[in-house]
């Protein structure tokens, strides 16, 4: 059956007209759709800046490197003049082996309306030095000046410490000192004297620490040892593994947190055991866990947003059908209140979202939004079946959008699809609709004859 545009509705012209009418009223919403996206972001950064003001007073993320034993040495040149230069250097040597292990017990701050992740974390750091090979650094014994010999252990944030740090070396306790003399291998660090001696160099030198430490949101570590093994558990549930290196086996993830083991060797990155006269940025190799937010009700708010076009232009591309075939004239500002309904739905999604989860939130905006458009239509085709059609359509439509917005890798595929299958369908219900009135030109020239 065939739909024909009749004079007692809109004539073909004016059929025209306010299509066009209609897509220039969908390209006009768009410009409230930027602004609550700019605002979504304006929200996100708000967040962040809270984030980092509990974390100024609490500690940020922590990196922990070391420990590093570094040892001055003399560097003698003599010129062909016979000038004798002494250079004042620094050789660096990594722990043998280095174990780390844990345990990050996190906590959550209250700002505002604001959840901030902050931890403790126990850490039980242990190892070995091997016996230093001098030889292999062109170094003579003499020339070494072991009465300044330190070791250096890295840390982000000094805030964090909450008790005395002592390294235990061969059984010695060394406590530390914040600073370090150059900041070659290790910026933001502690470092201790260590009694070293040619005698002693050529023996191997155990050490222990217990590192009590504060930090928020990541905790990182610089795999020093030749062999690296770190073991990390904790009762949060939304753990990232990443950095340069993943877990050797797939992390323990359940409702009660999550555990997860690193082993790294050293050839599994870009700097030596022990070097001199290069600079080496072994910061690059960090790896670690980060504490995520269960849900980011911002960044799936702002993905959402960027479906408005699809439910202005789909929802008034279906107005217009309604009005054809109801054969009802639906004036171009109801067509701008309902756009204005659709895009309030996102500032009510964006602040609801902050008091509760996003699956709710999303729930309460899109039932309310379905609810008011409903009851619009209704007043305006006078017809309980068109609004409650109409209705489930939104539904459909926040629905799917809503599976979208949940899923990562298959999100393009699927959207992709069902526009294409939403598309389909109307364009075959379009094809009934005679758009250019040409029947209604028939009849008049039969009339006519």
């Amino acid at each position: 059956m065939e739909i024909v545009v009749k004079p007692g509705s809109l004539s073909a012209n004016q059929l025209t007209i306010k299509g066009l009418i209609v897509g220039c009223l969908i390209m006009l919403l768009l410009i409230p759709a930027l602004f609550i996206t700019n605002l979504v972001e304006e929200r996100a950064n708000r967040q962040e800046e809270v984030a980092i003001e509990v974390s100024s007073k609490w500690a940020t993320a922590q990196t922990i490197a070391g420990p590093v034993l570094v040892i001055p040495y003399h560097d003698i040149v003599k010129s062909s003049e016979g000038k004798v230069t002494v250079y004042k250097k620094t050789a660096y040597f990594l722990p043998d082996q280095l174990d780390i292990n844990g345990t990050v017990k996190p906590e959550i701050r209250h700002r505002s309306i604001f959840n901030i992740v902050v931890y403790n974390s126990d850490l039980r750091i242990s190892g070995s030095f091997p016996a230093l090979k001098f030889e292999e650094l062109n170094l003579q014994p003499e020339n070494i000046l072991f009465n300044e010999a330190r070791i250096y252990f890295g840390l982000s944030d000094f805030r964090g410490i909450e008790d005395q740090l002592n390294l235990s070396w061969d059984n010695a306790s060394l406590p530390f000192n914040a600073g370090v003399p150059d900041n070659e291998i290790i910026t933001n660090g502690l470092s201790a004297p260590v009694a070293v001696n040619a005698e002693t160099a050529s023996a191997s030198h155990q050490f222990n620490l217990k590192l009590h430490l504060r930090g928020s949101e990541r905790l990182y570590f610089i795999p020093a040892g030749k062999t690296t093994t770190v073991n990390i558990n904790s009762s949060w549930t939304n753990p990232s593994f990443d950095g340069n290196f993943l877990p050797v086996t797939s992390p323990e993830v359940t409702a009660k947190g999550f555990a997860a083991d690193w082993k790294i060797q050293h050839l599994n990155r870009n700097y030596p055991q022990s070097w001199k006269d290069t600079k080496y940025d072994i910061s690059n190799s960090a790896f670690g866990v980060k504490l995520l937010q269960p849900v980011d009700s911002y960044g799936k708010t702002k993905r959402s947003v960027k479906y408005a076009i699809l439910f202005i232009a789909l929802t008034f591309s279906v107005y217009f059908f309604i009005e054809i075939l109801q054969k009802r004239y639906v004036h171009p500002v109801q067509y701008v209140l309902v756009g204005l309904a659709l895009c309030i739905f996102y500032t009510l999604l964006l602040s609801i979202g902050e008091y509760l989860v996003f699956n709710l939130a999303y729930t309460i905006a899109a039932s309310a939004t379905i609810l008011l458009i409903t009851l619009y239509t209704k007043s305006l085709f006078a017809k309980w079946k068109t609004a409650l059609l109409f209705g489930s359509f939104l539904a459909f439509l926040y629905g799917f959008i809503f599976i979208l917005i949940q899923l990562q890798d298959g999100a393009l595929l699927f959207g992709s699809i069902g526009l294409f299958l939403l598309l389909a369908v109307i364009m075959y219900y379009s094809r009934r609709i005679d758009w250019r009135g040409q029947a209604n030109a028939n009849a008049g020239a039969s009339l006519q004859t």
